[in-house]
């Protein structure tokens, strides 16, 4: 890659005490339309802002494509561009400045490249890192492009009423080969959600991004607020050990938005996530209410564990606690689904998937290689055509 020194080095010269005009106030980089990173990256505009970093939609002039299939077009690189062809265009996560921030990126690319590696013919849908490098005390990380992500793709074309169920089916496929991937390669994702799964413009391929919060597998410190909340997995939540089921779990989530076009625990605590966790899947096993470090904020120290609701006094606007001493199921996923358009085998099997995806206890929970194997899924997973392709999962 050249090294981030290198790269500084090449960078044009920036006077002392000037470089924070290319800041603002918390880090992030003020880029300008036009602007050239690293001497190939032509800026265009911003793709988005999230805690760690500003995403921008940037050309890389070094490179060409067909227009019209986006091939590169190998021996062509800078300078006019051949008859028919465009410069590809990339994502280019720029790192707030600072040290947290350049740690966590540093991770983050050790994982990238673990990922890449042990994926050489690009086919594990989990976004690709180009290459990276440093742009006036930036950690900068360029990705291949992809169109929008799985929230983008719900508004535009599910309306709040979610997508066709085939295509639900085929993205579920995608989603668990990446979560396959993942485990293989002994990677936590910790934040599954539809912001961070993007799609291409042909709407056939979806692929994970965003492994900023991600961690290798052994190096889980408890925290109840690990993942985004409304995809937060009950073992984060209790304050147990978790591993790969707490990515499973995630997905599960995601797909039933995907078709509903609603959040399926839209909760606005962990206490409430709890609580609508239980509404569709049942009381917790008592197991896991004895190991969660954190299960004292949620249930009461009775013999039957009963859940305590925090609720705001309607009159005093403080919190109380309801007691709710058999938590029973309100609504199961046949019931979730049972207006839903489609047909009725389809969607009888993926209740049946979101059932087993979402189990309460993360060892009972479905693994990514029996879930590729579900009815739901099977039917739409690519067929092995290749001489020596690997059949089994």
């Amino acid at each position: 890659m050249g090294g981030a020194g290198a790269a500084l080095r090449k960078g044009p010269a920036v006077p002392a005490g000037l470089t924070d005009n290319y800041d603002d106030a918390e880090g992030y980089y003020n880029f300008q339309v036009g602007e050239v990173l690293d001497g190939r990256y032509e800026v265009f505009a911003c793709k988005g802002k999230g805690v760690f970093s500003t995403v921008l939609r940037a050309r890389d002039t070094q490179r060409q494509v067909n227009a019209a299939t986006g091939q590169l077009l190998p021996g062509v690189g800078p300078g006019p561009l051949a008859p028919g062809a465009e410069h590809p265009e990339v994502a280019i996560k720029v790192i707030r400045s600072n040290e947290t921030m350049s740690k966590a990126a540093a991770l983050e690319q050790r994982i990238l490249r673990l990922l890449a590696e042990k994926d050489p013919d690009n086919r594990k849908h989990v976004i690709r890192l180009l290459r990276t490098f440093e742009y006036r005390q930036h950690v900068c990380m360029v990705f291949e492009n992809m169109d929008m992500n799985l929230r983008e793709l719900t508004l535009k074309y599910g309306r709040n009423v979610g997508l066709n169920i085939q295509a639900v089916a085929i993205y579920a496929g995608q989603l668990l080969v990446a979560l396959r991937h993942l485990q293989q390669c002994r990677v936590l994702h910790a934040d599954i959600k539809p912001d961070n799964i993007l799609v291409n413009a042909r709407r056939s391929k979806v692929k994970v991004c965003d492994l900023g919060s991600a961690m290798l597998a052994g190096e889980n410190e408890r925290t109840p607020y690990l993942v985004s909340r409304f995809y937060r997995a009950p073992e984060v939540v209790l304050g147990l050990a978790y591993d790969f089921p707490m990515d499973m779990w995630s997905v599960g989530c995601v797909l039933y938005e995907l078709f509903t076009g609603k959040i399926l625990f839209p909760g606005r605590s962990n206490n409430e996530m709890l609580k609508l966790m239980m509404d569709v899947k049942g009381p917790f096993p008592k197991k896991m209410l004895k190991k969660g470090i954190f299960v004292e904020k949620h249930f009461e120290d009775d013999t039957s564990m009963s859940f305590a609701l925090i609720e705001e006094d309607p009159v005093t606007k403080q919190p109380i606690r309801r007691v709710i001493p058999n938590p029973t199921i309100k609504h199961n996923f046949s019931q979730l689904l049972a207006r839903a358009e489609g047909d009725r085998a389809q969607l009888a099997a993926l209740a049946d998937l979101l059932e087993k995806m979402l189990a309460l206890d993360p060892e009972k929970r479905i693994q990514a290689d029996a879930a590729l194997r579900h009815p739901f899924v099977k039917p739409w997973l690519p067929k092995k055509k290749e001489k020596g392709a690997g059949a089994g999962h």
